[in-house]
């Protein structure tokens, strides 16, 4: 299934296969291949792989050669044995020159002619029937959001398969007139190629999977025919558009474009307006991810306040040893810390489905794409950028959107620099501690001001590294932004099912599996240690428990802070402690440092073990606020000074401390290069902004 952008094709996917569907990657490229399986007939199942967009057989794109691959390859896995070519009514003049080039290839082809409402409210009235006699093919018009003409497309899909209908034996270009005697070179050697086909061996014969020698003959065949590529390719776009003119003379009748303005028309003069446009923007995103946060609370409290139940359970029931402790610390903690992500990877993927499905995603790139052009970047990059205030996790996914691999590169390398909500109870105990709670004229409070100030911190440094990094990364492909506006549409309520579910099983199944192991050996640096110290505190408490029996809850607490300093990840801390000192940081804030590279929420957590507070119920949490407050350093100084707390939040803003985001760069890019590069620059600039501001404000 193939076709331009935004000509209906995922629906038309999703129509034929609904569920029956799988996501995963093209092989050696991390642009997403999505295949289905749908009943075509009583007698023909069909594995349906959906292609990624594409305006020619001349590939600019990541994606596009991909498309290019699977039809002109012939070592490729995914060859087809028919293909279904989806055009837009309503653009159909663009359209055709893909259509005309797929049909010269040859190969057993339906067409689906989609949009054909839009066309219609354009004024634009098609001949069905004499498309098709003019083109060949079968021509069937359809409109998937609605399930219209999809049981007619299914029987030509099954004549076709059947060989009922014939490939036309003329061809949309004359290729005598391109490169005759070239093109029977090349056909001695490929006899199965259309004579279209081997015009694209000469000119793509280096990205195909032939053996040397053929590629070696082909070569030659240029030379001896001096074949020039960039002639014959303005040639053969000329000749189509000529015959597609005729095409369209016989087969279209088109309004006068004065005559009608669609309701897109309008909207966009407002929209994208030069001032209103980006207020609207803004009030769109704000709204964007505040829905996120609000309708995220209520599933996210529910899957934590699920696993807290389940965990107390387990406990009660099974025998206090460390299988147990595995199972509950180990396994359901970070079972616990991939699950409580899934709805708002399902809500936030939902939303900009339904952004996408209405046509106003498309805007927001083409507002967008001049401030991120100055920093390396377009318009693509903003979406992703957003995203990661909620999760970096599924931003870093939804940067596939970008065809430029140097752009893509960019925005994923930055992207975890966006304040995600797991930053979120790091501020603001932080904030409460170190910041007073002061209010200007009346309304306006220095925390939140505060708050606002860490958020914009990311952003601008974000932007800084991009600007930088854009001279480092060196690759040869072109940037430009081509941009396709979309009519708006109503969502199509499916689609948007269907895309959060296959998110959320991207996340839980792939990114998951890091996540579940790195929880693991937190948990075993965290539960054990040395055994001659871990003995040593164990024996102390026994006899402190039998001295004084009246404070066993208390003890208990100061044992279990005591065991955390002794463990591995203990030790650590107290290890890495010098190094972190010029920060104004001590060894519990180290520890934290270490087991918040799981998730950076665990700080609080870690804080709450550490000053052997109980992490449960608004008390707890004002009691912890007090501890935190009362610590103090051997030398009788306050720990969490002014100067440390708006050390540690700069540190929190910068850091990577997110293994899951690791685990995703290191997916979306495929190698461990990138997320080692990503975390070294990013720990370096956040303890040298950390040091700066410490030393400032001490």
């Amino acid at each position: 299934m193939l076709g331009n952008p935004n000509s209906g094709k995922s629906s038309l996917f999703n129509s034929l296969t609904g569920l029956n569907q799988k996501v995963g990657n093209f092989p050696g490229v991390t642009v997403d291949k999505k295949t289905g399986e749908s009943v075509i007939s009583d007698s023909l199942n069909a594995t349906i792989i959906d292609l990624p967009g594409t305006y020619s057989l001349y590939p600019r794109r990541s994606d596009e050669w991909v498309s290019y691959n699977v039809l002109m390859n012939p070592g490729s896995e995914d060859r087809p044995d028919l293909l279904v070519l989806i055009v837009d009514a309503s653009n159909l003049k663009r359209n055709l020159l893909f259509a005309s080039q797929i049909i010269d290839l040859k190969l057993p082809v339906v067409i689906a002619l989609t949009m054909m409402d839009i066309a219609k409210k354009k004024g634009t009235v098609i001949d069905v029937l004499g498309l098709e006699r003019e083109l060949g093919v079968p021509v069937i018009p359809i409109n998937p959001r609605k399930g219209k003409g999809i049981t007619q497309l299914k029987k030509a899909i099954d004549q076709t398969a059947l060989q009922l209908y014939k490939a036309p034996v003329w061809n949309f270009v004359d290729t005598e007139n391109l490169a005759h005697q070239a093109v029977i070179d090349v056909k001695q050697e490929f006899p199965h190629l259309s004579d279209y086909a081997a015009i694209h061996y000469l000119i793509n014969h280096e990205s195909f999977a032939l053996d040397r020698d053929k590629q070696v003959k082909i070569e030659q065949i240029e030379k001896n025919n001096s074949f020039n590529h960039t002639k014959v390719q303005a040639d053969e776009i000329m000749q189509r558009y000529a015959r597609i003119r005729t095409i369209m003379q016989q087969t279209v009748v088109e309004a006068d474009p004065r005559e009608k303005q669609l309701i897109s028309d309008k909207l966009d003069r407002v929209l994208l307006h030069r001032r209103w446009g980006y207020l609207i923007l803004i009030a769109v995103l704000f709204l964007l991810f505040q829905s996120i946060f609000w309708i995220a609370r209520y599933p996210m409290d529910g899957i934590e306040w699920t696993f807290g139940k389940l965990g107390g359970w387990l406990s009660g029931v099974l025998p206090q040893n460390w299988f147990s402790d595995l199972l509950i610390n180990g396994v359901l903690a970070g079972l616990s810390g991939i699950m409580v992500f899934v709805p708002q990877i399902m809500i936030l993927f939902g939303l900009v489905t339904i952004l996408e499905d209405s046509g106003y995603m498309a805007r927001i790139s083409f507002l967008s794409d001049k401030l991120m052009r100055k920093v390396g970047l377009n318009g693509k990059s903003v979406m992703p950028m957003i995203s990661g205030f909620a999760c970096a996790v599924p931003a870093i996914m939804s940067t596939r959107n970008i065809e430029n691999k140097k752009e893509r590169l960019l925005t994923i390398m930055i992207t975890p620099l966006m304040s995600c909500s797991a930053r979120l109870p790091v501020f603001t105990i932080l904030i409460a501690l170190v910041i007073p709670g002061k209010y200007y004229w009346g309304f306006l409070s220095l925390q939140g001001l505060v708050m606002m100030g860490l958020y914009l911190l990311g952003i601008v440094m974000a932007l800084i590294v991009s600007l930088v990094m854009k001279w480092f990364i060196k690759v040869k492909e072109k940037s430009f932004f081509i941009l396709e506006l979309p009519v708006y549409r109503a969502p199509r309520w499916k689609n948007v099912f269907i895309a959060m579910v296959e998110k959320a099983k991207i996340f839980v199944f792939d990114a998951g599996k890091v996540i579940m192991v790195i929880s693991l050996i937190l948990w075993a640096l965290s539960s054990y240690g040395p055994s001659g110290r871990m003995n040593a505190v164990e024996s102390r408490y026994k006899v402190l428990a039998q001295q004084h029996p009246e404070q066993e809850s208390e003890l208990k607490k100061q044992k279990n802070s005591e065991l955390l300093q002794n463990s591995y990840a203990g030790i650590l801390g107290q290890t890495i402690e010098p190094m972190i000192h010029p920060l104004g940081f001590d060894w519990k804030i180290g520890i934290a440092l270490v087991t918040s590279f799981a998730a950076r929420e665990v700080f609080v957590g870690t804080m709450a073990t550490l000053y052997s507070v109980g992490d449960e119920g608004s008390e707890n949490s004002s009691t912890l606020r007090q501890k935190m407050q009362a610590a103090v350093k051997p030398d009788g100084t306050k720990v969490y000074t002014l100067a440390t707390g708006i050390s540690l939040m700069i540190f929190y803003v910068l850091a990577m401390q997110c293994m899951s985001t690791l685990a995703v760069v290191k997916r979306e890019t495929r190698s461990w290069k990138w997320p080692m590069i990503q975390l070294v620059y990013m720990t370096f600039l956040a303890y040298t902004m950390s040091m700066i501001a410490y030393n400032l404000l001490k």
